[in-house]
C-alpha cells in the first residue's frame, strides 16, 4: 500500500514539475510589446459608413462609478476592481468604428493642459512676432462639439456564479473551480444645443475565472512520514479586456440605435454592392406580424423576408444585405 502512495506521489510531483515548466514556457514566449487588438474589431469594422460628414463629439469623463475593490477572500484589498482610465477606450472606439468614418473626437479630458499650451503659444507670439507687418499670428479656433458622450462603469458584481467539482479518497483528491463576475457600462449621447439626452445604452460583460488542480496529503508508516504534493492551473480573464469589450459594444449599439431613431443615416453603398431586395429583412417576430400570410425565408440569424423576394436575389446579395442591415 505504501508503494502505491509513493508512486502516486511521484506522479503528482511529475505533474507539478510539468506545470512549472509550462509557466516558464509562457514567460519565455510572452514576446515583445504589441498593439492590442480591439475585442470587437470585426463588429466595429462591419458598421456601415456615415452618410455625411463626420460627427464631432466630446468625451469629458468616463469614470469608475462602482466604488468596488478587487475581490479578495481573506484580505482588505485597496486596488480598484476596474480601470480608472476607461475614457481612453471610449475615445478609441469612437475613432475606429465604421472604419474611422463616423466620429471626430475633440480633446476635453486634458482640457486644462490644452488651454495652458495654447496660452503659452499666444504669449510667445505676442512677444516675438509683434514686429511683423500684420502683428502676431492668431491661433486657429478650437473645434467645438455638437454632441457629448457621457457615462461610466456603473457596476461590478463579483461572484455572480461560483461552483466546481472535486473528489478525495484517502488523502488523494482533484478539483475544478470556477467563478464569474460581471461588469456593467452605461453611456448616453447628449445634444449640446438643447441638452436633451438623445440615446442611452447599457451593456455588460462577464469575466470568467477557472482553476483546476490535484493534490495528495498522506501520512505513512504509522504517521511517522508525510507525503504531500499539489499541482494546478488557473485562467483569469483580464478585467480591462472585459471593460473595453463592453464599451465597444455600447458604441456599436449607439450607432445602430441612432440610425433607427433617425439621428443619422447609413451610406447605402458603404458595405455591399448589388441589387437591394424589394423586401427589407426583419426579425422573425416582426416578419410574422408584417407578412402573416406570406411564405417566409429565414436565415440562421432569424432574419426573414417573403420568399418571392428571395427568389429574385442571389445568395451573395442576400448575405451581403444581411450584413448591411443587421450586423452582429
Amino acid at each position: 500500500m505504501n508503494k502505491i502512495f509513493i508512486i502516486i506521489g511521484i506522479l503528482l510531483l511529475t505533474g507539478c514539475s510539468g506545470t512549472m515548466q509550462k509557466s516558464l514556457d509562457i514567460k519565455e514566449n510572452a514576446g515583445p510589446p504589441r498593439v492590442q487588438p480591439a475585442p470587437l474589431a470585426d463588429r466595429m469594422m462591419a458598421v456601415p459608413e456615415l452618410d455625411g460628414k463626420k460627427i464631432t463629439v466630446a468625451v469629458y469623463s468616463f469614470t469608475d462609478k462602482t466604488g468596488q475593490r478587487k475581490p479578495a477572500d481573506n484580505i482588505a484589498n485597496l486596488s480598484s476592481a476596474v480601470t480608472q482610465g476607461s475614457e481612453v477606450w471610449v475615445i478609441k472606439a469612437l475613432q475606429e468604428i465604421g472604419n474611422k468614418t463616423w466620429f471626430e473626437v475633440v480633446e476635453r479630458i486634458g482640457m486644462d493642459n490644452l488651454i495652458k499650451e495654447r496660452q503659452l503659444i499666444r504669449n510667445t507670439r505676442e512677444v516675438y512676432e509683434k514686429g511683423l507687418p500684420n502683428g502676431p499670428r492668431a491661433l486657429k479656433p478650437m473645434v467645438f462639439a455638437g454632441l457629448i458622450l457621457e457615462g461610466g462603469i456603473i457596476g461590478y458584481d463579483s461572484n455572480v456564479a461560483v461552483g466546481g467539482v472535486g473528489s478525495r479518497y484517502l488523502g488523494i483528491g482533484a478539483q475544478t473551480e470556477y467563478r464569474v463576475d460581471t461588469v456593467t457600462v452605461v453611456m448616453r449621447i447628449v445634444s449640446v444645443s438643447t441638452g436633451k439626452v438623445l440615446l442611452s445604452i447599457a451593456t455588460e460583460k462577464t469575466i470568467a475565472s477557472s482553476r483546476s488542480g490535484a493534490d495528495i496529503f498522506k501520512f505513512l508508516d504509522l504517521g511517522t512520514k508525510l507525503l504531500e504534493s499539489e499541482t494546478g492551473y488557473s485562467v483569469n480573464e483580464p478585467v480591462n479586456y472585459a471593460v473595453r469589450a463592453a464599451i465597444e459594444a455600447g458604441v456599436v449599439q449607439l450607432v445602430y440605435e441612432g440610425e433607427k431613431e433617425g439621428l443619422w443615416k447609413f451610406k447605402e453603398d458603404s458595405t455591399y454592392k448589388g441589387e437591394v431586395p424589394k423586401q427589407r429583412p426583419l426579425l422573425m417576430k416582426d416578419a410574422l406580424e408584417k407578412w402573416p400570410k406570406d411564405r417566409l425565408y429565414c436565415n440562421a440569424k432569424d432574419l426573414c423576408w417573403p420568399i418571392e423576394a428571395e427568389e429574385k436575389t442571389t445568395k451573395t446579395t442576400r448575405d451581403n444585405n444581411d450584413k448591411k442591415v443587421h450586423t452582429e
